[in-house]
């Protein structure tokens, strides 16, 4: 079948191939004993920058490497076929949602400090949003960050904070007007052994388990005015910016999770045995994985126009949402059908299904919900 990869030109299927040596080479071999530990190291970081890919789409002033959103994209969606979505989690969130905002938001001295760092992996960012109280309602955030001279002092919490545990800072979203609403909002970015600031504990999660997923704490924190990013009160304007490139990456690697998964489901069902034969060859499996393949490539291509819109510079709050939507719930319904393809075995550790299919459940969750996927689709319909 077509691999669905006309979007991309000779060049980014050379760095496909340069990503996927990566995965083979550093993360796969080690994945059991990641999950095992529900962590992995620093210096993975370290190999990741080398390769040069948290810089995909920075200025090379800082250096990154312009190469673009289509680079990344692959980078995306390889990193998810490491059958740890905790490891690609760690990773991806270095190249986009603890990287983005300081991109498209921060001044050159703000780049410097933190961006140009963070490319190098000199420095590892998290991106806190979600309170215990508040998930995808991004208005009703209650932490507060009150101007005092130079600085904000800021009170709060986040919750579910990947990189949280490790960040040398995390970029958060901060109440500077609470009388306003969503349009009090503003984005500060806070340093790792700044007093007041420190992690609460780290998070125990159904999948996503090599991930550092932690809860943060602010109490009576210091963080000197210049560490704004933009604006003052624009933090919710800078918040869904950032929300659409995330939404498309959790896509992507939707994509290549399920791609993998399509994969190990055949061969499975090749080498395994039934009744004298391979279970391929009964017309009910071969019908399943059909349908499969299907689903798969209906939410790569729904994945990539959505792609093709943003690199293009387009708003696409809609067909971002759809491919969003669509991609992380096929991505669940491939893993639940691969499990059953695989049957007892599918349950047992040593198999790499049972971690994709408790990794895949987090899509339809994590960067705005499907529920808020529909909320954004119904208001492109005019409802």
């Amino acid at each position: 079948m077509s691999s669905g990869f006309a979007t991309f030109t000779e060049e980014h299927e050379a760095f496909r191939r340069t990503v996927r040596a990566f995965v083979e080479r550093e993360i796969l071999p080690n994945v059991n004993a990641w999950e095992e530990a529900e962590a992995f190291p620093r210096e993975l970081y370290d190999k990741a920058a080398e390769q040069g890919f948290f810089g995909l789409k920075y200025d090379e002033k800082f250096g990154g490497s312009n190469a673009g959103y289509f680079y990344e994209a692959v980078l995306h969606e390889e990193l998810s076929k490491c059958r740890s979505g905790g490891v690609a989690a760690g990773l991806g969130a270095q190249a986009t949602i603890a990287t983005g905002p300081l991109h498209l938001f921060g001044n050159d001295e703000l780049k410097q400090r933190f961006l140009a760092p963070a490319i190098r992996a000199e420095k590892i960012g998290a991106f806190g949003v979600t309170e215990p109280g508040a998930g995808s309602d991004v208005a009703g955030l209650q932490t507060t960050a009150k101007r005092d001279g130079d600085f904000y002092v800021v009170n709060g919490s986040k919750t579910y904070i990947t990189n949280g545990v490790v960040a040398d800072y995390v970029i958060a979203a901060v109440k500077t007007d609470p009388s306003r609403g969503h349009k009090g909002l503003s984005m500060l970015v806070i340093e790792k052994g700044t007093p007041g600031f420190g992690v609460s504990k780290k998070l125990k999660k159904l999948g996503w388990r090599a991930s550092d997923t932690a809860e943060l704490f602010f109490d009576d924190c210091r963080v000197p005015v210049k560490n704004l990013l933009g604006v003052e009160n624009d933090g919710f304007a800078q918040v869904m910016g950032n929300f659409v490139w995330e939404r498309i990456t959790l896509a992507l690697g939707s994509v290549g999770a399920a791609q993998d998964i399509l994969e190990l489901a055949q061969k499975y069902v090749t080498e395994r045995q039934a009744f004298g034969q391979p279970v391929a060859k009964f017309q009910v499996v071969k019908h399943e994985l059909a349908e499969m393949a299907t689903e798969l490539e209906a939410a790569r291509q729904l994945t990539y126009h959505a792609l093709r819109l943003h690199a293009a510079g387009e708003w696409a709050l809609g067909p971002t949402a759809m491919a969003k939507k669509y991609a992380t719930e096929m991505c669940c319904r491939l893993a639940d059908r691969a499990l059953q393809l695989h049957g007892g075995a599918g349950y047992m550790m040593e198999y790499d299904i049972q971690r994709h299919w408790r990794d895949a459940r987090l899509g339809p969750i994590g960067g705005g919900t499907s529920e808020i996927m529909n909320e954004i689709i119904a208001r492109q319909l005019g409802l």
